[in-house]
């Protein structure tokens, strides 16, 4: 009986595990069938929490505590927390990158830092005056940071290449999802602030508690270098110079971002200030509004989630995509009545379904690195983040336009512009096709 070749075998074995890495091609271990759905409900939760908190809840509450201001302050109150969180996500990002938790690098963060955040957002409910409101925001964001900052992580530890941009819009789908279930479930609770932000809140710790659970983390074994300055503010730099196509891919999202974070801060009060809605419906008709925008996107992100990863295109959906969202922002700032916003939410919301159906895919596979993938989509975090802060510093001027009542029409139209900037971003990208 014939030997087998010991040189074979080995090459087979060598072509074997080649041939498996490249199916996961992902740092983490081979998780269950429930991670990514458990995933995906984590994620509709944190945003439940978070978007539901700064689009409606919060305004409402400024809106009792200081009528005559509450532009001012909204744009203050955004401002402060987009601080926060903009320090916090990369920091975070980085710290989880190095945990040596032997409950794993991400869980422990995913965990905390809802209940931080949750905490926070039970102070702005119980909140007696705008401080306060103020460093209860300040919290939340610091909490919710922290766990987005590990979920945002998973994409590149746990998601394979040959199915991220469908798991990434399916992601995306239920970030959009989150806000409109919010403006509905607020509208149906009674006006009490604690219902308001409790409901939330419970919900976001059950489901990211059944992350924590049904997650195999990564378990670092080797202890990384100690942490000193220069390695603290790295976590939010990477050299446009080094790395160009990330920083393209980073001001594509940052304009984007601009765009949309414009037009939903200040949505509430454009809707019963500018359509003329009674306060008392505000909530139930943002919600009808994200509803909107959500179901128009739905089938612009199935369809091109699939074409992307099918042909391998990324640029040509993002930049067409940020365009149509830029028109249909041009027909809401036009509008005179809620019919014809609606319409326009919903072009936007088309564009908006394309963009995330491969804005996440393509932001993951221009990274500089995985071994550092929590602290390098920490700097991608920047570009969803510096708008919380951006946007309600240029908010000011733009808004006191023409005197008099705030101009929300302008603001909405300096929306459409970063929109188009944000689609003629992403041109100059050379690695991603």
């Amino acid at each position: 009986m014939s030997q087998p070749n010991p040189v074979s075998s080995e090459a087979e074995a060598v072509a074997l595990a080649e041939g498996r890495a490249r199916i996961r091609d992902v740092a983490g271990a081979p998780q269950s069938r429930w991670f990514i759905p458990t995933f995906l409900i984590s994620y509709f939760a944190l945003n439940l929490a978070v978007l539901t908190s700064a689009g409606i809840t919060i305004p409402l509450r400024i809106a009792s505590l200081d009528p005559s201001g509450k532009a001012s302050v909204l744009a203050l109150t955004a401002g402060i927390g987009g601080v926060v969180v903009l320090i916090a996500t990369p920091l975070f990002g980085r710290l989880s990158d190095r945990s040596m938790s032997p409950r794993g690098i991400r869980r422990p963060f995913i965990f905390w830092g809802a209940i931080a955040g949750s905490v926070g957002l039970m102070v702005i409910a119980l909140a007696p005056s705008v401080p306060l409101l103020i460093v209860g925001w300040c919290i939340a964001q610091a909490g919710f940071a922290a766990t987005n900052s590990a979920v945002h992580a998973l994409l590149a530890d746990q998601i394979p290449t040959r199915i991220r941009a469908r798991v990434a819009a399916a992601w995306g789908l239920a970030a959009s999802l989150a806000p409109v279930i919010g403006g509905f479930l607020i509208g149906a609770l009674p006006a009490n602030p604690v219902l308001w932000f409790g409901v939330p809140v419970v919900i976001a710790i059950l489901l990211n508690l059944t992350l924590v659970i049904v997650l195999r983390d990564i378990v670092r074994t080797e202890r990384p270098e100690p942490l000193d300055l220069r390695t603290i503010v790295s976590s939010y730099w990477l050299s446009p110079r080094k790395h160009p196509d990330f920083a393209w891919a980073w001001f594509c999202r940052l304009f984007v971002t601009m765009s949309i974070v414009s037009v939903s801060t200040f949505m509430l009060f454009f809707v019963t200030d500018e359509l003329g809605v009674p306060a008392n419906k505000a909530a139930t008709t943002v919600g009808s509004v994200l509803g909107i925008y959500f179901v128009a996107g739905i089938v612009t992100t199935i369809l091109f989630a699939w074409i992307s990863d099918r042909t391998g295109r990324r640029k040509v959906i993002v930049c067409v995509s940020s365009l149509l969202t830029a028109v249909g922002l041009l027909v809401a700032v036009t509008s005179n009545d809620t019919t014809t916003f609606l319409i326009g939410i919903a072009v936007a919301g088309m564009g908006q379904g394309a963009y995330i159906s491969v804005d996440v895919a393509l932001m993951t596979e221009v990274l500089p690195s995985r071994k550092n993938a929590g602290k390098d989509l920490g700097v991608v975090a920047l570009a969803y983040l510096l708008p919380q802060l951006i946007v309600p510093l240029i908010s000011v001027p733009i808004l006191a336009i023409g005197g008099g009542a705030s101009n929300y029409r302008a603001l909405f139209a300096a929306a459409v512009v970063m929109a188009i900037l944000g689609g003629l971003s992403v041109l100059p990208i050379k690695k991603v096709r």
